[in-house]
């Protein structure tokens, strides 16, 4: 069972064994009257709009001295960790050097790549089979997060279809241990429902296992047949049970009516489970389950387990802490659960946990200095050799000059320290750097320190960049992740407004406060909305990406699949109507003065264009100044290279035009 690696942030300055001070709430945002759905909003999808709204906010080019310094920016990256073989002679990973994500193969360490997959659809590496002979793959078209599920030989060559169908997401979720059986996940029976099947690798054919109501998913699976299952009930919660092969049914093991966050797989022991939850406190922990009761296995280390995984053999299990803005990995016998030692890396920001070979023997480590791109390296636990086998690529970069993040806090209404991470230009001249700050997706996401090309594009166009971890982001500890669930958002709400506040304050130089503008994507593009329009006056420009503009709407248009997901991060949008709408973009219209620029694409299933559609006719309508640019070919977010390109660059541009003091600023360094 690889472990999928997942970099998190935590700060400094809260005190990290225990949860954040309780405090009076800040003020609520000003009351809104309730808004209408906006009509004509149906639906999302590219089939939603008309393909003459699609033409007229088709994406432009940019400048070229702009188009240029992101290209050069693109190119300095590194692949996925991927997946060893047993023999240790091989590596499957994930790469966008095409311009897309495609799989490739190495053949050894610092070895020339091969690419295994091409063309325009975005493809990934969902599994390798345990005799390193088959790999299992995703293939999505144009962003509509409906991937087929096909197979390809090591050797390369065509992809073998297993399914896929339009409209449908069909997910490899497991393969067995003994490489018989692939498991996979689709919602083709109903599109708010997940059914689980069970694929024949050799024979082709495939069997319907599970079929009643529910996001199913395979987490693990014995090789008697039995399979650990878990079923999503919310944007974090999950009930667990186990399927009988002998009586097809299922037997629930832990999570039923409950609203907690699990993770599991089958230990090495008969009747065990390895857990991470933070259910009996403020951060995860790694939990052995047995007969219904959970005993620790790890500490309360102050820090949240973000991830653990056992190999298939169920000799090691490796785990990731979030520790102070970095990863840390650790490794433990899966018996005795005894710390085993890892060799000494370098210095790095985060140290992550990849996927291990079927024998157990060969495991893959990705470093991220934060001075160069993740560098994947491969240990074999018998020699205890460690080996660099994929170096990452910064053609006529120099990294060391890119400005690193900077852990600090900036004070709320009520006091509350908010982490936040910045990122400054060596200088600026003629008066205070403008700032620019990004808010993260999710909302249960986290921005994290470390390397990053894309922040650097910023800090070259002159603007310092700053990345907050508001109330409801990761890596806080429970009571920081649920502080905005449902109506609770109504009093955390203004973090946003507050980093404005004390960006000008911070970043001013001699009297003279800073222009501000405010950006992030999804549910950073909600925020960003939220700044321009709720506080309006608070940023002097605002650039969203795929970001909700009305909450009910929203509710009301995204993936069926989605919607129970995010009911409970958000609200119903029928018992928690008044509440959404007072957190609307949407409702704030009349107070807008600022511009913005508005990106979106048009298969995106999670936001639909129709939000993005309807923020910028309300604001057009008032004559704000305000710019929508539709990608007709990408869903949530940009995949393709040259969309990559249009996107950052648009937005980079509009804010060197409206937040640079006295004009615009050069082009990037």
């Amino acid at each position: 069972m690889p472990l999928l690696p997942l970099a998190v942030a935590a700060l400094l300055a809260l005190a990290p064994a225990s949860a954040p001070a309780e405090a009076a709430p800040p003020a609520a945002p000003p009351a809104a009257a309730p808004a209408p759905a906006a009509a004509g909003y149906q639906g999302h999808g590219a089939a939603s709009v008309s393909p003459e709204l699609l033409a007229r906010f088709a994406p432009r080019p940019i400048a070229p001295d702009l188009s240029r310094a992101v290209q050069a920016m693109l190119d300095v990256r590194a692949p996925g960790l991927g997946i060893p073989t047993r023999d240790g002679r091989r590596l499957f990973f994930g790469w966008r050097v095409t311009g897309v994500p495609q799989i490739w193969r190495l053949d050894g360490p610092d070895r020339f790549p091969v690419q295994l997959t091409g063309g325009e659809d975005a493809t990934t590496l969902a599994a390798l089979t345990p005799d390193g002979k088959t790999l299992v793959v995703q293939r999505d078209r144009k962003g509509e997060e409906n991937p087929g599920l096909y197979l390809l030989s090591a050797e390369g060559g065509p992809l073998r279809l297993v399914q896929h169908r339009p409209g449908v997401q069909t997910v490899a979720t497991h393969v067995s241990d003994d490489g018989r059986w692939l498991y996979y996940r689709a919602n083709d029976r109903r599109p708010d429902a997940y059914a689980v099947y069970r694929h024949d690798l050799a024979g082709g054919t495939t069997e319907l296992l599970v079929e009643e109501p529910g996001l199913w998913s395979v987490a693990d699976s014995r090789l008697d047949g039995r399979l650990l299952l878990t079923k999503a009930t919310g944007a974090l919660s999950s009930e667990w049970f186990e399927w009988s092969p002998a009586t097809r049914a299922l037997t629930p093991l832990f999570g039923q009516g409950e609203q907690v966050e699990y993770q599991a797989s089958y230990g090495a022991a008969e009747g065990e489970l390895l857990v991470v939850t933070n259910k009996l406190g403020e951060h995860r922990r790694l939990y052995r389950w047995r007969a219904g009761q959970l005993a620790p296995v790890t500490p309360e280390l102050g820090w949240s387990v973000e991830e653990a995984a056992i190999d298939r053999a169920r000799r090691r299990i490796l785990y990731t802490v979030n520790q102070a803005g970095s990863t840390r990995v650790a490794a433990l016998d899966a018996r005795t659960f005894k710390p085993l030692a890892l060799p000494r890396l370098p210095p790095a920001d985060h140290v992550l946990a990849g996927a291990a070979s079927d024998d157990g023997r060969f495991q893959v480590l990705g470093v991220d200095t934060g001075t160069a791109p993740q560098a994947s390296w491969v240990l074999d636990w018998k020699t205890g050799k460690l080996a660099r086998w994929v170096v990452p690529s910064a053609p006529e970069v120099d990294t060391r000059r890119f400005a690193r993040a900077e852990l600090t806090s900036y004070p709320a209404r009520d006091g509350t320290p908010i982490p936040a991470f910045v990122r400054r230009p060596a200088a600026c001249p003629g008066g205070p750097c403008p700032v620019v700050v990004e808010f993260h997706g999710g909302p249960e996401a986290q921005t994290l320190a470390g390397f990053s090309a894309r922040a650097q594009l910023y800090v070259d166009a002159g603007f310092v960049f700053v990345q907050p971890n508001v109330r409801g982001s990761d890596g806080y500890g429970k009571s920081w992740l649920q502080a905005d669930d449902g109506a609770r958002r109504l009093a955390i709400i203004t973090d946003i407004e507050d980093a404005a506040t004390w960006a000008r304050r911070a970043f001013a130089v001699e009297g003279a406060a800073p222009r501000v503008g405010i950006t992030g994507g999804s549910y950073g593009g909600y925020s960003a909305l939220v700044g321009m329009t709720m506080f309006a006056g608070a940023y002097d420009a605002g650039a969203s990406v795929v970001g909700i503009a009305n909450l009910v709407t929203f509710l009301e248009n995204t993936a069926p699949y989605r919607r129970i997901l995010r009911t409970t991060e958000y609200g119903d949008p029928v018992k928690d109507r008044e509440a959404l709408v007072k957190l609307s973009p949407t409702s704030y219209v009349d107070r807008v003065r600022a511009p913005l620029l508005v990106q979106q694409g048009a298969s995106d299933p999670r936001v639909p264009v129709g939000e993005a559609v309807q923020i910028h006719d309300a604001l057009a309508a008032r004559g704000v100044p305000v710019e929508l640019v539709i990608f007709a070919d990408e869903g949530h977010g940009a995949q393709k290279r040259e969309n990559q390109v249009l996107m950052i660059g648009r937005t980079i541009e509009f804010f060197r035009r409206h937040l640079a003091p006295g004009g615009a600023v050069g082009a990037p360094r």
